[in-house]
């Protein structure tokens, strides 16, 4: 555990490629605090990294610097050819844009740095890469398959949306085998933890105040687990705290999760779903809960609708929960031709063995294996997995993120497929995983 990280044999720890003097000065002077060679940090940008590791291995965690490009997105295509799988790169740049950020470490890059960057900032970042490299990886069943992203959204208020994310997160850690995140993003007032018996701490928070210290490292610690296959990210955050953030958060949390796990579970509440639709950019499904009740076929019928105009490679999945003789102001049929479409499960209630999980601190599905609820539950997941079976390239790498949807650039496919193109230049072993995220 406490042995120094070393890189394969063959490979330089670090290395780096600064387009001016004062940066380069504050990176050696980085590189130093950490124990890299100094030598190793050289003049030139992105194009005289291309040129160097054209013709050479290139190190574990190599540092570029985007100032000299035209077209960043482009331009790190080339980057991607020459690097051995297993880099980790991390970027720097003079342009303060939040979509180049976002489309940069959603292309796989470890970090974004803005120029001027400090040396204590440069030394951060580089340890936080360094760490990522000895970091634990997702279960070696998840690389596999693709990641899949389920969103649970509730209709209305209290139709137990919370509920039945946790139950989907649980199972597919239990019964599916697979590393799964859960995502509370109800910031103050989650029940996520709280299924578990466990405290929620100030993962999400911080990671809303401070989104720039999203990454492999800060995941470890922030969330919790109630197995070895379920983290969880949640909060209870102070009523006095406003939600003061764009989304970024959000969209990073959830593109460090489709590396390091083989699930994502999003609890949305409504609103949020509204005010940051990019969370749903990368989701597969949509579990959209409801009661059979006119105000949630109403309200069901307009999210189906909210989900045709900004998320439609997602496929919605209609649950009635809490459903039995005497519940509900409707019948299945009478909401099933107010929404004009089709309820795929009914979620019986049973008061006492939900009664049962909230004092064991367990989740419903656990709680209820044996009855019809459990039994509706089971056949929910069935349908989740079926539907997260689809969408992947012959790498398994999750390309899709829905009927019709576009593929998504990845650095990390690239940097594994471009281990056979640089001529005689030595490559890492068929099957090292990529580390560059």
């Amino acid at each position: 555990m406490n042995a120094p990280w070393k890189p394969q044999a063959g490979r330089d720890e670090f290395a780096a490629f600064v387009c001016d003097d004062p940066t380069l000065d504050r990176v050696r002077s980085a590189a130093v605090s950490l124990g890299f060679s100094p030598e190793k940090c050289v003049r030139g940008g992105l194009r005289n990294a291309v040129q160097t590791l054209a013709v050479s291995t290139s190190p574990a965690i190599l540092l570029v610097d985007l100032s000299d490009c035209v077209d960043p997105l482009h331009e790190i295509h080339g980057l991607a050819e020459v690097c051995e799988p297993g880099t980790v790169v991390v970027a720097l740049g003079q342009a303060n844009d939040v979509r180049l950020y976002r489309a940069l470490l959603a292309s796989g890059l470890h970090d974004y740095l803005l120029k001027p960057a400090t040396a204590d900032q440069l030394a951060e970042v580089l340890d936080g890469a360094r760490t990522s490299l000895v970091a634990p990886k997702a279960a070696a069943s998840d690389a596999e398959r693709p990641h899949s992203s389920i969103a649970v959204i509730g209709a209305r208020g209290g139709v137990g949306a919370s509920t039945i994310a946790t139950s989907i997160a649980w199972a597919s850690s239990t019964a599916g085998g697979m590393s799964t995140a859960l995502l509370d993003l109800d910031v103050h007032w989650g029940t996520a933890a709280l299924a578990f018996d466990l405290e929620p701490g100030r993962g999400l928070t911080d990671a809303i105040e401070n989104p720039e210290r999203i990454d492999g490292l800060f995941i470890e610690r922030a969330m919790i687990r109630p197995s070895q296959n379920l983290a969880i990210l949640s909060s209870e955050a102070a009523l006095s705290a406003t939600l003061a953030t764009d989304g970024t958060a959000f969209v990073q949390l959830l593109d460090e999760f489709r590396q390091g796990f083989g699930r994502t579970v999003i609890d949305l509440p409504r609103g949020l779903m509204i005010n940051f639709p990019q969370v749903l950019a990368g989701v597969g499904t949509v579990v959209l809960v409801t009661d059979l009740t006119l105000a949630g076929a109403r309200d069901t019928i307009r999210i189906l609708a909210w989900l045709r105009g900004h998320a439609p490679g997602a496929q919605p999945v209609i649950v009635a929960n809490r459903t039995g003789p005497g519940l509900g102001e409707i019948g299945r049929a009478e909401f099933e031709t107010t929404i004009e479409g089709k309820i795929a499960h009914l979620i019986p209630l049973d008061t006492k063995t939900a009664g049962t999980a909230a004092k064991l601190g367990q989740c419903l599905a656990e709680a209820a294996k044996g009855s019809k609820t459990g039994a509706a539950l089971t056949a929910l997941q069935a349908t989740i997995d079926a539907a997260a079976s689809d969408g992947t390239d012959d790498d398994g790498t999750l390309l899709l993120s829905g009927p019709g949807a576009k593929p998504r650039f990845d650095f990390k496919a690239l940097l594994a497929r471009a281990g056979g193109k640089a001529g005689n230049k030595p490559k890492a072993k068929p099957g090292t995983k990529v580390a560059a995220s």
